[in-house]
């Protein structure tokens, strides 16, 4: 199993991105699907989370602003960002509680792609 974010680039403040994180392998089924993010010297904080029903939680700073969703049977998460803010600039990751064939839940942790906004 693995995961392959994507959707990182250079953006002015105030402006938007969207995160996509695909997860690909002997899938049966995911479960919670997360992104987290690092900004240089700091640690990896949670931004948002999603169950299987499409529940969503949201730290407090991205809330409002940012969008967390879901395509089932592409086992891909999103993350759309908007308002973006010069503090957004981190290294997005996206992680996921998945049922592989023979191997029962694991949480996996895709690459990260890089977000940098400019004041």
């Amino acid at each position: 199993v693995q995961l392959q974010a994507s959707g990182g680039g250079l953006v002015q403040a105030g402006g938007s991105l969207r995160l996509s994180c695909t997860a690909s392998g002997s899938i049966v089924t995911i479960d919670f699907m997360r992104w987290y993010r690092q900004a240089p010297g700091n640690q990896r904080d949670w931004v948002s989370t999603i169950n299987s029903h499409n529940s969503t939680n949201y730290a407090d700073s991205v809330k409002g602003r940012f969008t967390i969703s879901r395509d089932n049977p592409w086992n891909t998460v999103y993350l759309q960002m908007n308002s973006l803010k010069p503090e957004d600039t981190a290294v997005y990751f996206c992680n996921a509680d998945i049922w592989a064939v023979g191997q029962g839940s694991q949480r996996y942790w895709g690459q990260g792609t890089l977000v940098t906004v400019s004041s």
